[in-house]
């Protein structure tokens, strides 16, 4: 539909163009070469409308009608409204968890049974704290 009506309104924009371009103007007289109106009227002389004129009147409601048309479509299409939050894959999954700390076996200490973790305190060495210099007096 959208492209019926994008074709259609090229060619009703052409079809103006040539219209518009094959009409003489209202001075197109001799009167008109020299600056004199043809009547008192304000606007000049008025002669009964043309096939021209009809052609130049109904192409340009065409014109109007098509562009109307081709904006409300447009918007339709343009999907308002949504955001890339909206538009993004929704996850039906369980969030992930932390991967369980791996277990080094200890000397000395007994695996843990199956199923169960056995908390083995780690010392820290000792390093010998050396006094504090005395205060120089």
């Amino acid at each position: 539909m959208y492209i019926l009506l994008l074709i259609l309104h090229v060619i009703v924009c052409l079809f103006l163009i040539v219209v518009v371009l094959l009409q003489s103007g209202k001075a197109a007289d001799l009167a008109g070469a020299f600056g004199g109106m043809g009547s008192q009227t304000a606007f000049g002389p008025r002669g009964s409308a043309t096939l021209l004129s009809k052609a130049t009147t109904i192409s340009a409601i065409l014109f109007m009608i098509t562009s109307l048309s081709l904006s409300i479509l447009a918007t339709r299409n343009a999907g308002l409204g949504t955001s890339v939050l909206e538009s993004s894959p929704k996850s039906t999954t369980a969030p992930k968890t932390a991967p369980a700390p791996a277990q080094v076996p200890v000397p000395g200490v007994p695996p843990a049974p199956a199923g169960q973790s056995t908390t083995v305190p780690l010392e820290m060495p000792q390093q010998p704290v050396a006094p504090a210099p005395a205060p120089a007096k």
